[in-house]
């Protein structure tokens, strides 16, 4: 049996400084807020940005946090509306970005890479293809385990709606799974 820890009680931040708070959520929550800007942006360097962006305002309101929710679902929530402001930009529409960078990863033999990634990487593409609604959702529930209610309360919709969300999602994600198996025998 797995034990769900709750943030607000492993998140040691009372008695540091203000330095100290950036410093820990940065190691913390630092993955999740590239990882969640990616899968908005789907540009790694743009997601790296933003998550810049996000803990610089982190920072700069750190002392106004009410502790009405965690750290991690306050730093998600200012992520989620950096990228669709930046997703709403004049640059990010009209300029064509392209990725000069790729993660690589080593592999002792070419048979363990094509085994042990194939499946990850197409449900993440797929994942990725999803319109950035039901993308989302998919995201937050299934990647960063919140529940319905934490992303009702971070979208700012109704939680009817996330599980309208979730299920288009999923709909959508068995039919392009369902294409590429077919294409793929």
């Amino acid at each position: 049996m797995i034990n769900m820890v709750d943030d607000s009680i492993s998140e040691p931040l009372n008695d540091l400084n203000r330095e100290e708070k950036l410093r820990w959520l940065m190691k913390t929550y630092g993955n999740d807020v590239i990882r969640i800007a990616y899968t908005y942006l789907k540009q790694q360097q743009l997601a790296e940005d933003v998550s810049q962006d996000v803990f610089v305002k982190c920072y700069e309101k750190m002392d106004s946090f009410r502790n009405e929710s965690s750290y991690k679902t306050w730093l998600v929530s200012i992520t989620v509306n950096r990228c669709k402001d930046v997703l709403k930009s004049w640059a990010f529409r009209n300029l064509y970005i392209t990725d000069f960078f790729r993660s690589k990863q080593a592999y002792s033999t070419i048979e363990q890479s094509y085994f042990s990634n194939e499946e990850d990487e197409l449900i993440s593409k797929q994942v990725l293809a999803l319109p950035v609604k039901l993308r989302e959702v998919i995201i937050l529930y299934y990647y960063q385990e919140f529940s319905i209610d934490e992303i009702s309360d971070l979208l700012g919709i109704n939680p009817n709606t996330v599980k309208t969300r979730l299920h288009r999602g999923r709909l959508k994600l068995k039919e392009l799974l369902g294409a590429w198996s077919v294409n793929a025998e």
